[in-house]
């Protein structure tokens, strides 16, 4: 992968290491360089593969092993354990720099905020925190050093906590609260009285506060009418939530649609009116939640499972991707309902005898019985 930062602006390691969030890794610099000369400069990070003699690499796994040998990573992130396979496995290993740390990926997630950060261009000191196209109510209510890029909208009522940045054509609708440091992408649509924490990042084309789908039967209006039923809660995220991009939000029928503190939502994810997502909960791409259901704390959702409306998942349930959830789940634990694929021919064989299940249940009890009865 080509460099993240020009060399005369990337830090050596040691600076790197010091200016990064280490906060409850245990971690210390070994190589070649220990007591002898500066440490190298680090430029980018990239895989074993691809990372070139100016980046830092990770590998969090023995299965690894032959790659991070081979690796042209200038530095590398690896536990003690692969440490020591590395240095039974390969001369010179003992002269490669590397960071010992008790949690590589974690660390690596750590690196990363560093260099997003260096990349962010810096203000310019002279120019209008406010784009000249966006258009900002003049009873809404901006934090210190809040930045609002061309196109965006920000509407009566609305107060925007300080350093936040809104990128091109965000929509904020009345009464909105963007709690401080947080980061809205271009397109970011929050309907009136959505409220959001602090730090905060909300990817393109994510909408918060729309209607739910609340609807009456209604056969005075036609046969098989409908007719809609107002929505007046809101969506309240806590601290520290990042949307996906193009993901919903519907807005509480009567109670709020409430997004815990911590919790990450993956894109293209639809999530009802009055759900409530307990803290530091992760939900993969393209989930549905139906309308009020109670999903409990450090839950994991896996990719396009599905949730009934109306139900409560306790805390610590972690759901496998395409997993079908119609029922409550209280206990914790792991929970998979994905039959497994096959050829067409052969699925639609095995289809056919789960439709002839529950006969088949009632022939053996039947079979059973009589078989208790004779003897």
């Amino acid at each position: 992968m080509p460099l993240l930062l020009n060399l005369s602006a990337a830090p050596a390691l040691d600076r790197l290491m010091a200016e990064t969030d280490t906060q409850g890794l245990e971690w210390s610099l070994l190589g070649g360089t220990t007591g002898q000369t500066a440490w190298p400069v680090i430029a980018g990070i990239g895989s074993l593969a691809g990372a070139g003699e100016s980046e830092i690499s990770f590998a969090v796994n023995k299965k690894y092993l032959q790659a991070l040998l081979s690796s042209q990573a200038r530095a590398v992130i690896v536990t003690p354990e692969i440490d020591q396979a590395c240095l039974q496995a390969g001369p010179g290993w003992s002269d490669r720099v590397r960071v010992l740390c008790n949690n590589p990926y974690l660390l690596y997630a750590r690196l990363t905020q560093w260099f997003e950060r260096a990349l962010q261009p810096v203000p310019d000191a002279c120019g209008s925190a406010i784009h000249a196209t966006a258009v900002v109510s003049p009873n809404a209510e901006l934090g210190e050093d809040v930045r609002i890029g061309p196109g965006c909208v920000v509407e009566d009522g609305a107060r925007i906590g300080a350093r936040t940045v809104l990128e091109a054509a965000c929509i904020i609708g009345r009464n909105v609260v963007i709690g401080e440091d947080s980061l809205l992408h271009p397109r970011v649509t929050l309907y009136a009285r959505v409220q959001i924490g602090a730090r905060a990042i909300l990817h393109s084309g994510v909408v918060l506060g729309a209607d739910g789908f609340g609807f009456a039967p209604d056969h005075h209006q036609a046969r098989g009418g409908w007719s809609k039923i107002a929505q007046f809660g809101r969506v309240v995220l806590g601290n520290d939530v990042e949307v996906g991009a193009n993901t919903t939000i519907d807005r509480g029928a009567l109670e709020d649609t409430v997004i815990g503190n911590d919790v990450k939502i993956d894109n293209q994810i639809m999530i009802g009116h009055n759900c409530r997502i307990g803290d530091h909960t992760a939900i993969a791409a393209c989930v549905g939640i139906a309308g009020s259901t109670t999903i409990g704390q450090r839950c994991t959702l896996g990719g396009a499972a599905m949730f009934s409306g109306h139900l409560t998942v306790g805390d610590d349930v972690h759901i496998s991707g395409g997993t079908a959830v119609t029922s409550d789940i209280l206990k914790p634990g792991r929970y998979t309902g994905v039959f497994p694929y096959a050829e067409h021919a052969d699925w639609q064989r095995n289809a056919a005898v789960l439709q002839q299940l529950a006969q088949i249940r009632r022939r053996v009890r039947s079979l059973e019985q009589g078989a208790s009865s004779e003897s």
